[in-house]
């Protein structure tokens, strides 16, 4: 049986002002399932950035539901949020005299209460969120040592130790060199089949997110969401409309 964690019904996004809201989509419905990797697209502008974050519960609906787990969004508290769903930024964490084990530790505070102590649990779910991407021997190296992907990974392991059933990623892989975004998208896939969490992340990278995802979510140029398998967005002529593109994709078919 299918296990929806993230579903948007009817839902409109944009900004509200004292004035007036600005509406940038409407009319949004679809479901994030667990154990598959999902990633949005679309032309830049088109509200990729707005839809993660009303996901993410940043930045509230104008219209409709945005449910998780069986429940509207905010009907959570912020803790109970963060039990749930997990976010990976592109902001670059700038942090000094932080060792790699305190930033990952840092994902446990929804677990750890007002003073944040550490129990044997803890200690053991941080090793193995590092031991998962790769990091396990960085634990006392300093974060502001790291390569960018060294970073990415350390970033991931976090959202990881925060044992949530969905990690979103705003453009993970966009500061990374090529082998690097590889690596990372081969990490996130097998989060989500092996450790059968949901992943949905915004990529700007068309063939990536046709070579490692699932399903893809499109913000078209009409910003309706068109959500299809990988063959399907090609075979369907979906992405030569959006995109105006389309040799390099039949390789991929």
């Amino acid at each position: 049986m299918k296990h929806v964690t993230i579903e948007l019904v009817n839902a409109t996004i944009g900004y509200k002002t004292k004035n007036k809201a600005t509406i940038v989509a409407s009319n949004l419905n679809g479901s994030l399932l667990k154990g598959k990797l999902v990633s949005l697209v679309g032309r830049n502008g088109c509200g990729k950035s707005t839809l993660l974050r009303t996901i993410a519960g940043f930045q509230p609906l104008l219209e409709g539901r945005v449910i998780q787990e069986g429940k509207e969004i905010q009907e959570y508290s912020i803790q109970e949020r963060a039990r749930i769903l997990s976010i990976v930024t592109t902001n670059t964490m700038h942090v000094q005299d932080m060792t790699v084990f305190d930033l990952v530790a840092m994902g446990r505070s929804p677990y750890t209460g007002f003073w944040g102590k550490l129990g044997q649990k803890d200690k053991e779910i941080i090793a193995e969120s590092l031991r998962i991407v790769g990091m396990e021997q960085y634990n006392d190296r300093m974060v502001e040592t790291l390569s960018d992907g060294e970073r990415q990974k350390v970033m991931i392991a976090k959202a990881i130790a925060q044992e949530t059933s969905v990690i979103i990623l705003d453009e993970p892989t966009s500061f990374l060199d090529y082998p690097s975004k590889i690596k990372t998208m081969q990490l996130l896939r097998t989060l989500a089949h092996d450790k059968n969490k949901t992943v949905f992340l915004s990529t700007h990278d068309l063939e990536q997110a046709l070579q490692f995802s699932d399903d893809i979510w499109m913000l078209d140029d009409d910003r309706n969401l068109v959500i299809r398998t990988p063959k399907q967005m090609i075979s369907e002529g979906i992405l030569e409309k959006t995109f105006g593109y389309i040799n390099w994709l039949q390789n991929l078919e």
